[in-house]
């Protein structure tokens, strides 16, 4: 049965609460009412975050990691081994990657993974622009950080085969991760080992394919 709402404003907000993953209409209406239920200046504290969220924050012109200007802190970090990218499915594996503390290099985003069941095709991804970043000869290694699982791995083929005519060295996260996950149920130790003994992409493609 559908709910019924005393106010049309409360029902508003549900309505937008709900449209957040994994948040159903009962869980919106729960923090609906417990924003309801807080000091005024917490709501609008929270709703400010929000549009500030939206209207700040934007995707690196280089990397495509999230940034409040148009380079990241990472691309734009002096100090960091710009001769290395690794590529990761998302924003989120970059704080992830980020909290091993382990590495280094550059990152590039690719914004998902190929995925022909859900539609997602490489013209859809970051894979252009990642050809283009390597292209200009300032890269000499790429590492293909993205999860164990079918999509992942069709992923890191497509871009091996992209990269193939390119003077870079091509390599992959060691075995640390399981087949089947996604690098965020990943532990950060176990990622960061993986990350340090990675082997070469075509070692595997021989074994593999």
């Amino acid at each position: 049965m559908e709910q019924e709402f005393a106010s049309t404003l409360l029902e508003n907000a549900v309505t937008e609460l709900s449209r957040l993953p994994g948040v159903g209409r009962k869980t919106a209406l729960r923090l609906a009412l417990h924003i309801l239920r807080q000091e005024e200046k917490s709501g609008v504290a929270l709703g400010e975050a929000i549009i500030n969220l939206r209207k700040g924050v934007k995707y690196c012109e280089m990397c495509h990691n999230i940034s409040e200007n148009d380079v990241c802190p990472i691309c734009s970090n002096p100090s960091r081994d710009a001769s290395t990218i690794c590529v990761v499915e998302s924003v989120k594996d970059v704080m992830i990657f980020e909290n091993t503390r382990q590495y280094k290099g550059l990152y590039h985003v690719l914004g998902g993974v190929i995925s022909p069941m859900d539609g997602i095709g490489p013209d859809k991804l970051e894979i252009d622009s990642l050809v283009e970043r390597v292209s200009k000869g300032s890269i000499n290694e790429v590492i293909l950080a993205l999860g164990a699982t079918m999509e992942g791995e069709t992923t890191d083929f497509y871009i091996y085969r992209r990269l193939g005519a390119l003077p870079v060295k091509i390599t992959q996260l060691a075995r640390g991760v399981s087949v089947g996950n996604e690098i965020e149920y990943t532990d950060e130790v176990t990622l960061g080992r993986s990350l340090l003994n990675r082997t070469l992409f075509s070692d595997s493609f021989k074994k593999d394919y």
